[in-house]
């Protein structure tokens, strides 16, 4: 909200906002008590939940499918945590100009994030990414299937 509302300054806002922004730990936490979610949890809920992401499993491949409007390949991360959690990752900023004045502020900023357990079949070694038109592309290929045990033969003695 940056302390506007509906499109006009406003210093209580302006204030509040800037309250929000403390750090974790900053703000002093009375007799260390736990006191739910921190900041960052938060900020990363709701960057998951407003980045829309589609998955497509394809005969050799698992395709992620993510929006990531307005950023460019150097604005994005793809990472994979705890050997099978596949993280994208991206943020944009609204430009500030000196001589500009917003009189509506739609177009979502901030944190761009999604997080998908890969599939036990999925081959951490073979992962790419490819973002064209603001729409990254991430393709994980599939291990092979194992192939079937052949059944043992055992031979039968005649006592």
């Amino acid at each position: 909200m940056e302390g506007r509302v509906f499109g006009l300054e406003n210093p209580l806002m302006t204030a509040l906002q800037h309250l929000l922004d403390i750090p974790d730990g900053e703000a002093g936490n009375a007799g260390g008590e736990k006191q739910g979610p921190t900041r960052a949890y938060v900020s990363d809920a709701r960057a998951m939940a407003a980045t829309p992401a589609d998955v497509k499993e394809l005969p050799g491949t698992y395709a992620f499918v993510v929006d990531m409007p307005g950023l460019g390949s150097g604005d994005i991360k793809v990472q994979v945590e705890d050997e099978r959690v596949l993280v994208i990752s991206g943020e944009r900023w609204r430009e500030e100009k000196e001589d500009a004045r917003y009189l509506r502020m739609e177009r979502r900023m901030g944190k761009l994030m999604r997080k998908f357990v890969l599939p036990e079949n999925a081959d951490m070694e073979k992962i790419s990414a490819v973002c064209r038109d603001g729409v990254l592309t991430v393709s994980v290929e599939k291990l092979p299937p194992p192939e079937p045990k052949k059944p043992k033969t055992i031979q039968v003695q005649v006592a």
